[in-house]
């Protein structure tokens, strides 16, 4: 697939080197010819100097072929006015943008660009860090609404299941770390002493999860 970058930053030169290593074709765009020192001596992509949202620019870098379009240029604006133009103009339905404003991501993922709020995700990962285990979440979608959470499991789940901690708990169970490692649970896998439950649902119900978890199920003792 062939993908364009707007923004040879950090994160846009990393990405870059990502998809090359795996096998696509990069396109990088930028305004400063000096940023491009950024890429490896090997880099086959185009380097393309300009601004991400003009049009000869983007045909330029092969927008016209693109299966996906990424801005993660320094500014927001910027940013979120290249992805429409990339969507809107030359059809690229696979649209990313990142954006430093949390509450402009809010509103841009309502209007259909899927964004990455870098100031909300990182944020998140220190207090996940530094408060205690499971008081925030892993993710949550740029409208905060919804969030992928730890959540503690009282014992008496132990044997349980998941099909049956589902029902009555009214959650999705994303994911059970079991021994350090991910799995994905069948509606008849049985939950095991040492599982830490991941769960998917609506940040505003999370208390409620919480305190249903925490307690044994209705029958034990």
């Amino acid at each position: 697939m062939h993908i364009v970058i707007m923004g040879c930053g950090r994160v846009g030169s990393t990405l870059a080197h990502i998809l090359e290593d795996n096998g696509h074709s990069v396109a990088i765009v930028d305004r400063d010819p000096q940023a491009f020192r950024r890429l490896r001596a090997g880099f086959r992509g185009r380097r393309v100097t300009g601004i991400g949202f003009d049009r000869d620019v983007l045909a330029e870098a092969g927008i016209g072929t693109a299966g996906a379009y990424v801005a993660v240029s320094s500014g927001d604006n910027s940013n979120i006015i290249s992805a429409r133009v990339a969507r809107e103009t030359f059809g690229v339905e696979n649209v990313v943008a990142r954006i430093y404003d949390p509450r402009r991501a809010e509103v841009y993922q309502r209007l259909g660009i899927p964004t990455v709020a870098t100031v909300r995700w990182t944020a998140d990962q220190i207090l996940r860090r530094v408060l205690p285990e499971g008081a925030e979440p892993l993710w949550r979608d740029p409208t905060g609404t919804v969030v992928l959470a730890e959540v503690a499991c009282n014992p008496g789940w132990i044997g349980t299941r998941v099909a049956e901690v589902e029902e009555t708990t009214g959650v999705r169970l994303a994911f059970v770390n079991r021994m350090g490692e991910a799995l994905l649970p069948k509606s008849d896998t049985v939950v095991q002493e040492g599982d830490i439950l991941h769960v998917l649902a609506a940040e505003n119900d999370m208390d409620r999860i919480n305190k249903v978890l925490a307690g044994a199920p209705e029958g034990e003792h």
